[in-house]
């Protein structure tokens, strides 16, 4: 094989691809699913309390409320500016500090303290802005509170529904720039007549192969880190993501590289990834069902680039955490290699013979 003919073979691949739908499609795909997956129900799921605050000095409750972590603050200064947003649910709470709030509260006075709440608000962010409100109070006053409270958590704590649905949108990169993309470029070159034309020439059907494969592992690898930098979930190890994504890049342009050898037409090529597309995917429900028995996952193969992708770039860890893993996945690839070998050379004899 002539590195330079596969290299030219994939210039031709990047500088065609941008003119098929199918190659826009897998770039808009995962800005897509992060606007509606994050933005909708990351944001239905998980709400973070809305405090607006009218200080009308220089209140230290202010300065503490806006270092707290978990709490959105709005500092206004119009007191019917602050009524009016919460009563139109853009803040779940209102606080105005009159002048002078803080030194009439260490004095023991009872200043007057005027606190709105939402009628659409959440329960749960009522209660969170009325306590916090009435701990920073008490914290200004010098006081002790009357109780002490021990928080003791039962089993791990819960991942928040925005990063459980990192591994679907993760899935859908990979599927379509790794399976979807290069597959459907060596259906369109037999449908065209272009494959016929390449081989007539020195280009070899193995050089060209491998360039769809290299097309479908480049487009893989940038468009599921893309993905996860979207989402926040690059994790504190990039170089070990980048060597995740690679791996997981390998395995699914290899798919794609058996799906479009054996497809004749685009008709096949769509049923193909229809009939295929469950077994496929199956593996990132379970990651939003944490509580399903994971072992069934692991039928799957996807599941062995998913689940490094999600333990080093979600939860952090090291990528000597999941060799094993990227092991199963490097070696379901190799074993699809044997079949590839041999469904192309039928598919160049029946291109000879027709």
């Amino acid at each position: 094989m002539s590195l330079a003919r596969m290299l030219k073979v994939l210039r031709k691949d990047f500088a065609l691809g941008p003119r098929s739908p199918v190659f826009l499609y897998m770039i808009i795909l995962p800005f897509a699913l992060t606007a509606l997956f994050q933005f909708a129900f990351g944001s239905l799921f998980t709400p973070q309390p809305r405090l607006g605050i009218v200080d009308e000095g220089t209140s230290a409750i202010t300065a503490a409320i806006r270092e707290m972590d978990g709490i959105e603050l709005t500092v206004l200064e119009d007191a019917e500016e602050l009524r009016t947003q919460v009563e139109a649910n853009d803040l779940d709470a209102g606080l105005i500090l009159s002048a002078g709030f803080d030194e009439a509260v260490r004095d023991g006075e009872q200043p007057p303290l005027q606190f709105y709440i939402g009628g659409e608000s959440y329960a749960s962010n009522r209660i969170i802005l009325t306590v916090t409100a009435l701990d920073v109070i008490r914290d200004l006053e010098g006081s002790e509170a009357p109780v002490e409270v021990e928080v003791v958590s039962f089993g791990e704590a819960g991942l928040p529904i925005n990063l459980r649905l990192v591994p679907i949108i993760v899935f859908y990169a990979l599927a379509m720039a790794g399976i979807f993309v290069p597959g459907s470029s060596l259906v369109e070159e037999k449908e065209q007549g272009t494959l016929m034309a390449l081989l007539v020439t020195p280009v070899k059907a193995s050089e060209v192969l491998v360039s769809k494969w290299a097309f479908g592992v480049v487009l893989a690898t940038v468009m599921s880190g893309v993905t996860l930098a979207l989402n926040g979930a690059l994790g504190p190890r990039p170089l070990d993501v980048l060597v995740v994504l690679v791996v997981g890049a390998v395995l699914v342009a290899t798919l794609g590289l058996l799906i479009g050898v054996v497809a004749k037409d685009s008709t096949m090529l769509f049923a193909l990834i229809k009939g295929t597309g469950v077994l496929m995917f199956a593996p990132a429900i379970f990651y939003l069902f944490p509580d399903w028995p994971q072992w069934i996952a692991k039928l799957f193969p996807l599941y062995w680039v998913i689940e490094p992708i999600w333990r080093v770039s979600v939860m952090g860890g090291a990528i000597s955490e999941v060799w094993f893993e990227l092991g199963v996945a490097l070696a379901i690839s190799a074993v699809m290699l044997p079949l590839i070998v041999w469904l192309a050379r039928r598919m160049q004899a029946q291109m000879a013979a027709q």
